[in-house]
Parts: C-alpha cells; structure tokens; sequence
C-alpha cells in the first residue's frame, strides 16, 4: 500500500457512515435477527464495534505512550444491548467514539508505526499492524453484519438464491 496510513484512516471514517446509514434504513427486527444460533446479528457487530473502539483508542495510546496492552475477549468483556436501546443511538455513539479515534490518528505519523508494544496474548507487535487489524476488523465486522442482513432476502429469491450459494450462513 503506498500510503498506508492514509488509506487505513479512509476505511476507519467510512464505516460510522455505513452503520448511520443501515440503522436509519433497516427495521430493528431485521438488524437484530440472528442468521443462525452462533452467529451474530447485525446489532451484534455494531455494539461489538462499539466496545472495541474504545479498545483501539486505549492501544493507540500505548503505542505512542510505550505501553503493553492487554487482550480484549469479546464473549467475556463485551456489552450487551438491552431492547429499550435506539439503534441509531447506538450508530451517532460509534460515529462519535469513530471521531475521537481519527482525530488521535491524525497525530500518528509514519514513522510512529514502527512503535512496538507487546500484545498479551500475540506478543510483541507494531502500531503498523494494530491499524491494519483495526481497519480490517471493521471490513470483517460490517461485511459479517450485512451477511446477516442478507439472509432474508436470500432465503426469499427463489432460483435466484444460486448466484447467493457463498453467502448463505447454516443454520
């Protein structure tokens, strides 16, 4: 990639977009309809986005502080979303957490991502491959979020469900 950081910051301002987009559009039911039993809904993965912005926020800043950092695991230390929660309050709280850690991101220069720290469960690694994680996390989390999405709809196209044969999650 040529311009590495500027190309990770381009997909990290994207995704609040996505979500305020997808909230605003989509009923709650579809957003919280789980595809199968062990995987997730779309809500699911935006409050998972939610819970490791603030994870990324805090390894940014022991990057640059000198830091190690702890692992985050998800199914112990993640929240929950009760059915009272406004899923786009739950977009407008990622977009704002989104614009805190871009703006700590602007600080960040080229040469900071050589910036070591070491991870508790992978070990030693740089800043350079913290942002790549993070912009590939948010990738992985929005695709498995409209994946979720997409189950309905395929399920309901009749012959076209063929040309869906990759994006269809068991139940």
């Amino acid at each position: 990639m040529s311009n590495e950081l500027a190309t990770i910051k381009s997909i990290l301002q994207t995704t609040p977009t996505r979500w305020t987009a997808l909230t605003a559009a989509l009923s709650a039911e579809l957003l919280t309809a789980r595809p199968a039993a062990a995987e997730w809904s779309a809500l699911e993965c935006l409050v998972h986005l939610i819970d490791t912005e603030a994870i990324f926020q805090t390894r940014l800043q022991a990057f640059l502080s000198g830091h190690d950092f702890a692992a985050f695991n998800p199914d112990e230390q993640g929240s929950k979303v009760g059915p009272q929660t406004r899923l786009t309050d739950l977009a407008a709280r990622y977009d704002h957490l989104r614009q805190a850690s871009l703006a700590a991101l602007a600080a960040v220069t080229p040469a900071d991502l050589q910036r070591t720290a070491r991870h508790a469960e992978l070990g030693q690694v740089t800043l350079a491959q913290m942002v790549n994680e993070w912009a590939a996390h948010d990738l992985n989390h929005t695709l498995q979020a409209e994946k979720a999405l997409m189950q309905p709809f395929i399920a309901q196209c009749g012959p076209w469900q063929i040309y869906f044969q990759d994006q269809v999650i068991a139940k």
